[in-house]
């Protein structure tokens, strides 16, 4: 049985976020040839109507507000609601991201609906649609469906695979009215602190340094590292709580949960609490002086030994690598 699929596009820093593509993907596995509409919210929005239409969407809902420009909880919930409303939607998809999971609590609440939060994987099996999705700090995964109602549910970065339509593929926008009143808060300026390199909650590799890397200046060494492989530079909470980096670089069950292709982790020792934001990474490679360190217990690929000779080592023989590629 066909089913309409409603996807929410979230922008950063002016494009397209890789998690709506991820979610366009999930939508078509469980589509059985169904409609898929997606949602834009903002102004200038229309600009990314084609991209949307390339990945899976046959139409694209455009709400243009300026109010819309910064995401505030009420400005979204009010018109994501009506978006909902309007094209009555058999399942609901939006990224487990810092916003997907402050607004879709508030969209189930107002709908009435049940929600499956942090979903790494979704198949059609027969005509129930079934979910996978994390528990107990990645220790064990559940699966899930929903036999009731309209399905909702928000889909974790870099785990549903980008499958594009048709690059040629004509999309309808329709542009859908702004009815967005009695706003608690308006957002005027966003400042953010400045971050070199590639997002970390979207980035395909990533070299991570903990309490190991002994000082501020350490990290200079895994960025060059990072640098030569397109990748994003995270820490421990460890290595955070020694001011060695920023708090906005922290991975673990307090900080951010990525599951990038490749993750090298850098003197840490493997805590559970950082286990559990890193675990599911395809690919882990740790390099520790400690042979006994529990993060070799859940590595691909182990290095015994100094990262401050193991590091630049790595960072030399990949800049070799990639020159003659």
């Amino acid at each position: 049985m066909s089913k309409k699929v409603l996807v929410m596009a979230e922008i950063r820093d002016g494009n397209l976020r890789n998690v709506s593509f991820e979610a366009l993907s999930a939508a078509q596995k469980i589509a059985e040839g169904g409609e898929i509409i997606a949602a834009l919210l903002g102004n200038g929005t229309s600009q990314f109507v084609s991209s949307l239409g390339q990945y899976g969407a046959d139409k694209v809902y455009t709400v243009q507000d300026e109010r819309l420009n910064q995401y505030t909880p009420d400005a979204y919930i009010q018109a994501f609601t009506q978006i909902v409303k309007e094209a009555n939607p058999d399942v609901i998809f939006m990224g487990h991201t810092s916003i997907g999971k402050d607004l879709a609590p508030g969209i189930a609440s107002k709908l009435g609906l049940g929600l499956i939060s942090d979903v790494t994987d979704v198949v059609l099996e027969g005509r129930e649609i079934i979910f996978t999705r994390p528990i107990y700090a990645g220790k064990a995964f559940q699966k899930k469906k929903v036999s009731v109602g309209t399905i909702f549910a928000t889909i974790r970065p870099n785990n549903i695979d980008v499958e594009e339509v048709d690059p040629q593929k004509s999309v309808e926008e329709i542009a859908f009215p702004a009815d967005i009143k009695d706003l608690r808060t308006i957002v005027k300026e966003v400042v953010r602190r400045a971050v070199r390199g590639v997002d970390l909650s979207e980035a395909k590799i990533i070299v991570s340094g903990g309490r190991g890397v002994k000082n501020a200046d350490g990290f200079n060494m895994l960025q060059e590292l990072a640098d030569v492989l397109g990748a994003a530079v995270g820490a421990s909470r460890g290595a955070c709580d020694a001011e060695y980096c920023d708090y906005s670089m922290q991975i673990g069950q307090t900080g951010k949960v990525v599951t990038p292709d490749l993750y090298i982790a850098c003197g840490i020792s493997g805590a559970i609490q950082h286990l559990a934001g890193m675990s599911n990474s395809k690919f882990i490679v740790a390099i520790n002086k400690d042979p006994e360190a529990p993060i070799f217990q859940v590595a691909d690929y182990g290095i015994v030994g100094d990262l401050f000779e193991v590091v630049p080592l790595l960072t030399e023989e990949f800049k070799k690598a990639l020159v003659t590629c």
